[in-house]
């Protein structure tokens, strides 16, 4: 597939004019729209804001690919707006977005236009392509120049005649290679393209006369390699490809990169030519394969580094201070710019401990409330959840799964510190604080070192096989193997029970405090509390408050602190909804678009999805975030005033028969939204279609 079956001339706009982000891109929904390719509008401005919230899609130098891959795309396809005055898309390098490239990929099927789309992300990387395509007088003449771009670049289709196509004039068939070029996929003049070969000359990309595939040196190696992948590799992966492999023809340094995209990794790199290579660069926002890296000079990088700052790259790639890499066992390592402060490096593996832990979480405290809902509390007062064979069964369940939130915490904190040999080590440190072991009671059960000591336990199991990992790299390379199965699950294991088991007394004098001083607060205090931590689902709505407010839930919750959980989801339910009643109510605030996607928001917000409300605070901030947290905070303190319990984690108006004062909690989650809905009417100015 080529990039102009991808783009029709009815999703080209020429000579635009966009005040603003949000307008550009609702003209690049509508082109999208126009050619064909959604059968959900709304739904794919959705999919592209929620990617825009998590960064701006503009690569800078006038350019923006903004992108979704989701089921409202109905086929594969491009959008093309030519902005001359320029519209600010945030670019990291301040400059106004003149060229916009908007990609509809969908969520299922045949990948079949990933191709397409790489070549693309490639040509835009190119001197002179974009300012052609600016400059471009009609539709006609804009889909001649990529027609012209991509024929030079990566050849003619299979099978073309010479000279068709924009290809040059040497003489060939689809199969048949003549002097200087060849066939294979077409190719330019003098050149060959896609696995052919020209005499003297290698396959892989597009070459010069007689020269190599790629950008290989004389003899046929590399002496930089590159992976590239992007979470959705779509675009930025093949665009951090070329930049890098053009910027090593341009040192003169042979460089070969390999793409992660959605159609699977491209361009692999060759156990040869990963052992002749200098060093590797890992330009990635998502985890790769990096076991056969090992022992080799390794930078990892943020993917955008290497669209934006490749030749820094190459250079230090070649400059013989590069790192050597040591591989541990993990099956894949993400990006790390090494630039990180201690908070956020101590967040991010944090987050790495309760991500894992949720499904434990959630699993077992649903099943838990469905013990209590299913059991009759009048038989046995002091058994009540295992009264009747179903809630005993339920709760058993529920119990083992919830039992194992703290040992899957610390494990996989410890994971993301030291990976695959510090999982063994934190989950034991981890069993070591849920036991509330001592030496002066190894069986343990006299502390409750809780929560607070499983994270304690898996950041101290962690960097245990991290000293250990540094203590034994002097050991000779022989005993290399017994490393992961021997020296450090012993060793670790032992070290990291002992410290845990040491500091188990203190985190307990904490966390029974901290119990104590909630079950202590009075009506006041715990309303406040209800209200700061309602409050803080709304403030990033997934972010770092949301996931602090939501883990002190859940730890309250296996304190027995159930009043925290229930205000905590009352709290993070309201943004959707709010946002879908303000959608409902005050109609002339949103477009037609945005009220479609408003129905979606009552489903997510009654599900306990806070993201849902993402896209709408993307666009707005400054009204949106106030709104909500005023109105989350609301429903969190009438959660506590009213008494409301929650055993189960999550699962929202689901969940509803098994929490304590149900239609209390459901005024509250009502009230909560309402002021948040009215408060955001009031806010926003109406807006023209």
């Amino acid at each position: 597939m080529r990039i102009t079956e991808l783009l029709k001339r009815e999703s080209i706009g020429l000579d635009v004019a966009a005040d603003s982000k949000e307008e550009a891109i609702d003209k690049l929904v509508s082109l999208m729209d126009a050619g064909g390719r959604l059968n959900d509008k709304a739904g794919y401005k959705e999919g592209i804001l929620a990617r825009e919230a998590l960064g701006s899609t503009a690569i800078g130098e006038g350019i923006a690919i903004p992108h979704a891959k989701v089921e409202a795309v109905k086929e594969p396809g491009l959008a093309a707006m030519v902005v001359r005055d320029g519209v600010d898309y945030e670019a990291f390098d301040g400059s106004l977005a003149h060229l916009l490239f908007m990609i509809a990929a969908p969520a299922g099927g045949a990948d079949v236009h990933l191709e397409a789309l790489s070549r693309l992300s490639t040509l835009l990387m190119n001197p002179g392509f974009k300012e052609n395509l600016i400059a471009a007088k009609d539709k006609d003449e804009f889909l001649k120049i990529i027609d012209e771009a991509e024929v030079a670049r990566f050849g003619a289709p299979e099978g073309a005649e010479a000279g068709k196509d924009g290809q040059a004039s040497d003489e060939l068939d689809g199969n048949g290679q003549t002097d200087g070029g060849s066939a294979g996929k077409g190719n330019a003049s003098g050149g060959l393209g896609g696995d052919a070969n020209a005499s003297g000359g290698l396959g892989g990309d597009a070459n010069a006369s007689g020269g190599l595939g790629g950008n290989a040196n004389a003899s046929g190696g590399y002496r930089v390699l590159a992976v590239t992948a992007c979470p959705t590799g779509i675009a930025h992966t093949y665009m951090a490809a070329e930049n890098l492999e053009n910027t090593g023809k341009k040192l003169g340094i042979p460089l070969k990169a390999e793409t992660d995209g959605s159609g699977g990794a491209q361009n692999v790199l060759t156990r040869e030519e990963i052992a002749a290579a200098d060093a590797i660069i890992i330009a990635a926002d998502k985890n790769v394969e990096m076991a056969r890296f090992d022992g080799k000079p390794v930078i990892m990088v943020p993917v955008a580094d290497g669209i934006h700052k490749a030749e820094e790259l190459v250079n230090r790639a070649v400059s013989g201070t590069v790192p050597v890499y040591h591989h541990t066992g993990s099956e894949g390592v993400s990006s790390d710019s090494g630039n990180d402060s201690v908070g956020r490096t101590i967040y991010k593996h944090l987050m790495n401990g309760v991500s894992h832990m949720l499904p434990f979480v959630i699993g077992g405290g649903i099943l838990i409330a469905l013990a209590f809902l299913f059991d009759d509390y009048s038989i046995d007062p002091s058994n009540f959840g295992k009264n009747t064979p179903l809630a005993a069964y339920l709760k058993t369940i529920g119990e083992q799964a919830f039992g194992m939130m703290l040992p899957i915490l610390a494990g996989f904190i410890a994971m993301s510190i030291a990976d695959r040999p510090g999982l063994a080590v934190g989950l034991v440190a981890g069993m070591i604080a849920k036991m509330g072991a001592t030496f002066a009671n190894p069986a343990g059960g006299d502390v409750n070192a809780g929560f607070l000591g499983a994270l304690f336990a898996g950041f101290v199991g962690g960097y245990i096989v991290v000293g250990l990992r540094k203590l034994f790299s002097k050991l000779p390379k022989s005993l290399e193997g017994i490393k992961p199965v021997l020296l450090y699950p012993v060793i670790g294991i032992f070290l990291a029970a002992v410290v845990t088991t040491f500091i188990n007394p203190y985190m307990g004098m904490i966390n029974d405090g901290l119990t104590h001083f909630l079950n202590g607060m009075g009506g006041a205090s715990r309303i406040v509390l209800g209200m700061v931590l309602g409050g803080m689902m709304s403030i990033d709505m997934g972010g770092p408050f949301n996931k602090a407010a939501y883990v002190f839930g859940t730890a309250q919750l296996a304190e027995g602190n159930f009043e925290v959980m229930a205000a905590v989801m009352a709290g993070g339910m309201v943004p959707p909804i709010a946002i879908a009643l303000c959608t409902t109510f005050f109609k002339k605030k949103f477009t037609a678009k945005d009220r479609q996607s408003g129905i979606v928001n009552y489903v997510m917000g009654l599900s306990f999805i806070t993201e849902g409300a993402i896209p709408f605070a993307a666009q707005d901030p400054l009204r949106v975030i106030p709104s909500c947290i005023i109105g989350s905070a609301l429903a969190g303190g009438l959660s506590m005033a009213f008494g409301c319990t929650l055993r189960a984690p999550h699962g929202g108006i689901f969940v509803l028969p098994t929490i304590g004062n149900p239609f209390m909690y459901l005024a509250a989650v009502v009230a909560g939204a309402a002021v948040g809905c009215i408060i955001l009417g009031f806010l926003k100015k109406n807006v023209n279609e």
